[in-house]
């Protein structure tokens, strides 16, 4: 009945990053992407185009490191249990090829040598810290040994005869031959964490990155010491990544001290330092350098691409969420459809200081304002024009609100916690505390005028906007279960209440609110629903993963798109026009789907 959607575009999420902990970023053989791991997600994106992202969401645990093999036809990810999942990186399903279990424990970084056919993998196991084995079979064929606490890096030399190395939470690097891999020797030169080894790519060299600020160079077949960069310190901070240039003639580092540096290895001398920003979001945690492409993550989540020419200015910055995204909405201005999403990260497209907490609920008013409800306890006014955040914007609530709506004539009803609050213009000017149920969903009528409420014990009150105060018309709706989201259409005839036995009840509002049809589909509770422009139709989200888009004449007719967002439930919906549905989820990513009717 329905032609299958594609998804247009998908706003991917920012790397998952945490203070004084490395961020690796996955390099592609063949150039094109890059890669990293925020939550439960791998997000692979392309390196000319970020726009253009792919999300691998198959790992039941928190991922921590994603590598494309040198054939470029697999991806090797790991994660806080210790799983490693192999899949293919050539047809969208990326299917799974192999899964093991190397170690019970966080795998912290993993390597393939150069044909592909072997894996290292480190981290923090219970009775060993790291494994290297054949990828097709799982089977040894080597022992990493030689440090007594977590691994935190491994590399294998691209070259023959192979060669391995490790930095360890020890203060220790460890240098292997194989394979079969032997340990050879530690290498003790540093006084802090190693957090960092890599091999040039031609093989020669090898370097070190530790917490102490310092960069060794090695030699990459005898593992004997070349030289300090810098002489002593490379940086005022800890160094949390490096990555070789293409000709592995030059080294780009990552600091804590808020600098990215580019090393001359053969002279030992700087060539570029970069000044990355005065602030402690400002750290470096991660950085690639892939063909002419200098990408650096720092402490914020947002990933810079370095300039040369203009060392104190990246030529781009990718921003947006690297938080689970609780709510949207969609904003028309000047015929350009924008999508608003609330998190509890630092938002990036606002100035000034916003919500300090999660963001649980978002809506656009008349005046061009984005009203936005917060567990920091206030509703805060937003102008869209000038995207400011201003501190007097700001209204604090007696209680924690939890849902709003916005209407016409400057009016805004805000659910708290037992309290229903309606504001005017900005200001609180009525509330009613004595509820006999908990409020939970609210929607103003598009002519003014009536507030919908949906409450836990599964009815929708009806209340009357009058002047300055709220009156309970005494009249309540029956839905099927406790109301969790509702929706008036655009054009006022309908109401669409869910609800948390998965069923969507609509009524007729110029029948007197009639019960007009009943939806059934979604296996698990539905969170949220959104009318389409064209009042005929209507999408609902829900636990069980599932956004169907229903026909208001007709039950039977619907669409589905199934796994929206794989693995995590739909957090919010909005319609950017009447053929393009918006989703986002708590996979932080943005998503947007193309609807035809056929």
């Amino acid at each position: 009945l329905f032609s299958p959607f594609p998804v247009e575009k998908v706003f991917a999420s920012l790397p998952q990053v945490e203070r004084g902990v490395s961020k690796i970023i996955g390099g592609d053989p063949k150039g094109n992407n890059f890669l990293y791991t925020n939550g439960k997600c791998v997000v692979i994106r392309n390196i000319d185009n970020p726009a253009i992202a792919d999300i691998y969401t198959e790992h039941a645990h928190q991922v921590v490191v994603a590598k494309y093999a040198p054939s470029g036809f697999y991806i090797a990810s790991g994660d806080v249990s210790g799983k490693l999942r192999i899949w293919d990186t050539t047809q969208k399903e990326h299917l799974l090829k192999y899964e093991y279990q190397p170690f019970a424990g966080k795998i912290k970084d993993l390597a393939w040598t150069e044909d592909s056919k072997r894996i290292a993998v480190v981290g923090e196991g219970r009775e060993k810290f790291g494994a290297v084995f054949l990828w097709d079979s799982g089977s040894s064929v080597g022992e990493i040994t030689g440090h007594n606490k977590v691994i935190n890096s491994v590399d294998i030399k691209q070259t023959r005869p192979y060669r391995l190395a490790t930095g360890s939470d020890d203060n220790c690097a460890a240098f292997f031959e194989g394979p079969p891999f032997k340990f050879k020797f530690t290498i003790s030169d540093h006084t802090r964490f190693v957090n960092c080894v890599k091999f040039s790519p031609d093989g020669n060299r090898f370097a070190t990155a530790s917490a102490d600020g310092q960069i060794f160079v090695y030699d990459g077949k005898t593992g004997e010491k070349l030289c300090a960069l810098g002489g002593g310190k490379a940086h005022d901070g800890g160094i949390y990544a490096i990555s070789w240039s293409p000709d592995s003639s030059q080294l780009l580092s990552a600091s804590g001290d808020k600098t990215a540096k580019i090393w001359d290895v053969g002279a030992n001398s700087i060539v570029n330092t970069f000044n990355m920003g005065s602030n402690v979001l400002d750290q470096q945690l991660g950085c690639l350098w892939q063909k002419d492409h200098l990408l650096t993550i720092s402490l914020s989540g947002y990933i810079n691409y370095l300039d040369k020419n203009n060392p104190n200015k990246p030529l781009r910055v990718i921003k947006g969420h690297s938080k689970s995204i609780q709510c949207l909405t969609v904003h028309k201005n000047g015929g350009k459809s924008y999508i608003y999403s609330g998190s509890n990260d630092e938002n990036d497209g606002f100035s000034g200081k916003g919500h300090t907490n999660q963001v649980s609920r978002m809506a656009v008013d008349e005046m061009d304002q984005l009203v936005t409800c917060s567990m920091d306890d206030t509703v805060r006014y937003t102008n869209l024009s000038k995207r400011d955040y201003s501190g007097q914007d700001a209204v604090k609530m007696d209680v924690q609100p939890k849902c709003l709506a916005v209407g016409p004539g400057g009016y805004t009803v805000v659910l708290c916690i037992g309290q229903i609050v309606l504001m005017k213009d900005k200001k609180k000017c009525f509330a009613i505390d004595d509820l006999d149920y908990e409020p939970e969903a609210v929607a103003i009528h598009p002519g003014g005028g009536t507030a919908a409420v949906g409450g836990a014990d599964g009815n929708v009150r009806l209340y009357s906007i009058q002047g300055t105060s709220l009156k309970n018309d005494d009249k309540s709706l029956e839905a099927k279960g406790p109301v969790t989201d509702l929706a008036y259409s655009h054009d006022g005839a309908f109401l669409a209440v869910c609800d948390a036995n998965k069923v969507v009840t609509v009524f007729s509002v110029t029948d007197g609110y009639a019960e007009h049809n009943v939806f059934y589909g979604h296996h698990a509770k539905i969170v949220c629903i959104a009318w389409s422009p064209d009042n005929e139709h209507f999408a609902s989200g829900g636990m069980d993963m599932m956004v169907y888009v229903w026909t208001v004449s007709d039950p039977e007719t619907r669409v589905k798109i199934p796994d929206a967002h794989r693995l995590h439930h739909v957090s919010g919906l909005a319609w950017l026009d009447e053929h393009t549905l918006v989703t986002t989820s708590h996979d932080a990513s943005v998503k947007e789907w193309s609807i035809s009717y056929n």
